[in-house]
């Protein structure tokens, strides 16, 4: 990806690393999910490319539906949980995991929870590709984990700034220049 070179300040996760993480999630879920049919929820739009690849690592029978929530402006978490779509089904007595980019601030992924909670569940995991856990404002954690990252601002494998960078096939550092004032 030449075109994006000047922009990034590293490979922070690279394309075999991201199948890697992939296949042990979708292991670890399939084990962990034997005998059950979990509904994987995709938060759109940075989860898709994740859980595209988790959902071919996983064995055991399963659903798919999205969600797209918002609570980003630009490079800064507003703190304000937007839902712009919901899921299609009920999910009374479903075992409910979410597929999620990445755990930054967490405050997205707790009012996720916490609404399908309410929604009587039979239960609601987190699996997380990435997580950040230096910023952390909910008190939330994931039950699956892909990979620890620190304080930096990453972009590709479905992440974004201002929706460009998603197509990248590696998780790159965005450099600053690129979001700071200059």
């Amino acid at each position: 990806m030449d075109c994006y070179k000047n922009e990034l300040a590293g490979v922070l996760v690279s394309e075999s690393e991201i199948k890697e993480i992939c296949r042990r999630l979708g292991e670890q879920i399939t084990k962990d999910y034997e005998g059950k049919s979990p509904i994987i929820v995709g938060v759109l739009k940075g989860s898709v490319v994740f859980m595209a690849d988790l959902i071919r690592n996983i064995s055991c029978d399963c659903d798919i539906d999205f969600m797209s929530v918002s609570s980003y402006n630009g490079a800064q978490s507003s703190g304000t949980v937007t839902f712009k779509m919901d899921l299609d089904r009920d999910i009374t007595d479903r075992h409910i995991i979410i597929a999620e980019d990445i755990l930054d601030t967490g405050i997205t992924l707790s009012k996720i929870k916490e609404v399908l909670l309410h929604r009587n569940a039979a239960s609601v995991k987190i699996c997380a590709f990435l997580n950040k856990p230096a910023n952390r404002k909910a008190n939330i954690t994931a039950d699956y984990v892909g990979k620890v990252i620190p304080d930096e601002f990453v972009i590709g494998y479905g992440l974004d700034y201002n929706e460009k960078y998603r197509n990248l096939p590696f998780v790159g550092i965005l450099s600053p220049k690129v979001y700071t004032d200059k």
